[in-house]
C-alpha cells in the first residue's frame, strides 16, 4: 500500500478542524475513469485545499441488502492504492456499520464533513444521497454547508467514447466475460488482483512451467476462467507472465479455483511474496486435455503467443 499517503480507518480517526480541505464520497469500487474524472475534477476546485476522497470499507448493500451486493471489484488497500494514484492527497476509510448508516444526514455532515475534516467545498454526483435510508439529498446538503462553512459542487457520470456510462458493474461483466482489453479501456488500467505466494501442486514445475499460485482469497475481482496475457508486479519489478484461473480439469483433483502465474524471466523463490497479476488479454479457456504431454504442448503455444502479445 502507497507509504506516503494520508489514510484514516475509523470516524474517530479523522483529521478534523486545521487544514481545509475539498472533499469527495463514494463508494469507488474499481476506481475506474468516471471516479478518477471525480478526483481531477476535485483537485481543479480546491484551490490548495486537501484532496479527500471519503469511501467505505464495504459496499453499502454488503450491510443493508446482503443478497444483492456485487463482489468487490478492488480490496480495500487495493481502492487506497488506486485512489492516490488518481490525485487524493487523504483517503478516509469508514466502516459502513449499522450505527453509521442509521447517522441522520446532519449528523453525517457534521460528523464527516465539518468536525471531521474541516470540508471547505464538497463534490458528489448528482444522485447523491446519504444518511439513514438515503434521506440526505443534495439540498440538504447544500443547508448543511451554509451553516458549516462548505460549498457544495456536483459533477456528472463520465460517459466512454462508445457513450456508454463507466459503471462498476460493466467492467464486472465484462471482466466475467473473459474480456479484460474491454475493461482495461473503463479503469484507465489494466485490472488486477493481489496475493501471497503459496505451495500449490508443483505440477507446473514438472511441464516446464513452474507456477506462483496465489493465496485464496485473493484480493480484486478473479476474472472468470481461463488462461491469460498478463503482467506481475512484484517488489517494483513487472514481469511478463501466463496466469491460469480455475481448477486445472486435466487433473480434477483441484476443488477450490485458483490463480497461478507462470513468470517468463524470472528465477527464485516467490514463496509468501505478494504480488500483483494485471490481466491483460484473454488467450484460451480452461480446457481439459488427454494427458500431461497434450496439457504441456498447448502451454508452448500459449507462451509463445502471450510472450508476442506483451512485446
Amino acid at each position: 500500500m502507497s507509504a506516503h499517503a494520508n489514510v484514516t480507518r475509523s470516524l474517530a480517526e479523522l483529521p478534523g478542524r486545521g487544514v481545509k480541505r475539498a472533499v469527495t464520497i463514494g463508494k469507488f469500487d474499481g476506481v475506474h475513469l468516471g471516479h478518477q474524472g471525480v478526483i481531477r475534477s476535485l483537485s481543479a476546485l480546491s484551490v490548495s485545499a486537501e484532496v479527500t476522497v471519503v469511501t467505505f470499507d464495504r459496499h453499502p448493500r454488503a450491510l443493508l441488502d446482503p443478497t444483492s451486493c456485487p463482489d468487490d471489484l478492488l480490496s480495500v488497500n487495493q481502492k487506497i492504492d488506486a485512489l492516490i494514484d488518481a490525485g487524493a492527497d487523504r483517503v478516509a476509510v469508514i466502516p459502513f456499520t449499522q450505527d453509521f448508516a442509521d447517522l441522520e444526514p446532519e449528523e453525517f455532515s457534521r460528523q464527516v464533513l465539518s468536525e471531521g475534516l474541516d470540508a471547505q467545498l464538497v463534490l458528489v454526483g448528482e444522485d447523491f444521497r446519504y444518511g439513514h435510508e438515503g434521506r440526505g439529498t443534495l439540498d440538504t446538503l447544500r443547508a448543511e454547508g451554509e451553516r458549516s462553512g462548505f460549498s457544495v459542487h456536483t459533477v456528472a457520470d463520465i460517459v466512454h467514447t462508445g457513450g456508454e456510462r463507466i459503471s462498476s458493474t460493466r467492467i464486472r461483466s465484462l471482466l466475467s466475460e473473459g474480456k479484460p482489453a474491454e475493461a482495461a479501456e473503463l479503469l484507465g488500467r489494466h485490472h488486477r488482483v493481489r496475493s501471497q505466494v503459496v505451495h500449490g501442486h508443483q505440477r507446473g514445475r514438472l511441464l516446464g512451467y513452474p507456477t506462483a499460485n496465489l493465496q485464496n482469497p485473493v484480493e480484486g475481482f478473479v476474472p472468470c476462467d481461463g488462461v491469460y496475457a498478463t503482467w506481475v508486479h512484484m517488489a517494483g519489478q513487472r514481469f511478463a507472465a501466463a496466469t491460469s484461473i480455475g481448477v486445472n480439469p486435466t487433473f480434477g483433483d483441484v476443488t477450490q479455483r485458483m490463480v497461478e502465474s507462470h513468470l517468463f524471466a524470472f528465477e527464485g523463490d516467490l514463496y509468501d511474496q505478494v504480488i500483483d497479476v494485471s490481466f491483460v488479454e484473454y488467450i484460451r479457456p480452461m480446457n481439459q486435455f488427454s494427458d500431461a504431454d497434450e496439457l504441456a504442448a498447448q502451454m508452448d503455444r500459449d507462451a509463445e503467443r502471450i510472450k508476442e502479445i506483451l512485446s
